[in-house]
């Protein structure tokens, strides 16, 4: 059984150009689908009923699509050579790794203030969609990341209701620690780990429900088990956690896990487990009012009036990414500017992208392409994108997800 979703992958110089002027600056990407051996699928990120499991025994169901993705999963041995890499639709036939996409194209593509500071494009976003809740983990820091020459992951969560016709098993997500817990105390449920069972290392942590339309910021070092929601994710571009909690999805969590990047040197080490949090931030009395987001209008939707479309921030705490949400009204056309380049998906409706055909997916087969998901250079951003909806009756909703440091929030925290 082969481990990839496309058998068509090419890599040319040639393509990489036509596919980028023949989008007028916008081009298409293939679904990027990613399985979890730890994980049960919600099955709210529109695959096909039968392709959940598309990868044979050990890998586990597909629970995650990767959106704007310049990177791969890290999955093990078994992990297929381009899964979770974004892929360029090229026109004249062919997939085009996003990556070498990126590094061919360098500042025409992602712009010069995101070429010249980081030579890549650092963030991807994703559909996490897991029946279950995820076990309690913590994403490293910068300064730990560097230990494994690699950076920090911070990410966001935006609750989309267009994605969520359920809300799973566990709507609740556990989030940081109290306030008043200890290193002691969280070093010992630790321990607890290789005992087997449940650590129960949430009852330090403090449980949230789901509110649609609302997300959260979860800076690199902050713990969170992730509710049973299909969640909106834009992150840093890199795969790095430890598993701390040693029951989930009704099964014991590997604790394997707990040590996949982890210093072999440190391996049996909960002190250095610990050291991954960052301390402050999952201790902070002001927990919500600091990581808690509900969208607000964008200046310039606000000043539009909000009768053709309206745009809001859902993602805007973070340095290292942000998001938006564009609804555009029926039988509107709007031409829309930002001042970055961004990856870019339909939720709902249909119409065109620029010069694209687009619609939002209802139905893929595993390998199938789709009308859904785009990458729009900055020159094209800045020029403005054109987007008209045929429907009569229904919004064209799209999720943008931008890289560091946007223009239009400038700096934040």
């Amino acid at each position: 059984m082969s481990s990839e979703a496309y058998d068509n992958v090419v890599t040319s110089a040639s393509a990489y150009d036509r596919a980028l002027e023949a989008g007028d600056g916008i081009v298409r990407l293939a679904p990027a689908w990613v399985p979890r051996a730890f994980c049960t699928p919600g099955k709210r990120i529109r695959l096909h009923p039968d392709d959940y499991f598309p990868l044979g025994q050990g890998r586990g169901g597909i629970d995650e699509r990767w959106l704007a993705s310049a990177i791969r999963a890290d999955n093990g041995p078994l992990t297929g050579a381009h899964e979770g890499l974004s892929l360029v639709v090229d026109p004249d036939g062919g997939l085009l790794p996003f990556d070498e996409f990126v590094a061919h194209h360098r500042a025409d593509v992602i712009g010069s203030r995101l070429w010249d500071a980081f030579g890549a494009w650092t963030m991807y976003s994703k559909f996490f969609d897991n029946l279950m809740p995820l076990p309690l983990h913590v994403h490293h820091t910068d300064e730990m990341a560097a230990q494994l020459g690699k950076v920090g992951k911070p990410e966001a969560y935006y609750y989309s209701p267009h994605m969520n016709d359920n809300l799973g098993t566990q709507p609740i997500s556990f989030l940081g620690l109290q306030p008043g817990v200890t290193r002691e105390q969280f070093i010992e449920r630790l321990r607890r780990f290789a005992d087997g069972g449940d650590n129960r290392i949430t009852d330090l942590s403090l449980g949230y429900r789901t509110q649609l339309g609302t997300g959260w910021d979860i800076p690199a070092g902050v713990l969170h088990a992730p509710a049973s929601i299909c969640t909106y994710e834009p992150q840093a571009a890199n795969d790095l956690f430890a598993m701390c909690e040693s029951w989930s999805n009704n099964q014991e969590v590997p604790e394997a896990l707990l040590w996949k990047d982890v210093p072999e040197d440190h391996h049996g080490d909960y002190e250095f487990v610990t050291d991954l949090l960052d301390w402050d931030k999952n201790v902070d009395v002001d927990f919500v009012p600091n990581r808690f987001m509900r969208p607000y209008a964008t200046a310039t939707s606000e000043a539009d009036g909000g009768s053709a479309y309206v745009e809001n921030w859902i993602v805007f705490r973070s340095n290292s990414f942000s998001a938006k949400e564009l609804t555009v009204r029926p039988g509107q056309t709007v031409t829309v500017t930002d001042q970055d380049a961004y990856g870019a998906l339909l939720v709902q409706g249909s119409g065109t992208f620029g010069v694209h055909d687009a619609q939002a997916a209802t139905l893929i087969r595993y390998g199938q392409l789709s009308q859904d998901e785009f990458f729009v250079s900055e020159a094209a951003a800045r020029a403005g994108v054109t987007i008209s909806n045929r429907s009569a009756t229904d919004d064209i909703v799209i999720l943008k997800h931008f890289g560091p440091g946007n223009r239009e929030l400038g700096p934040v925290g």
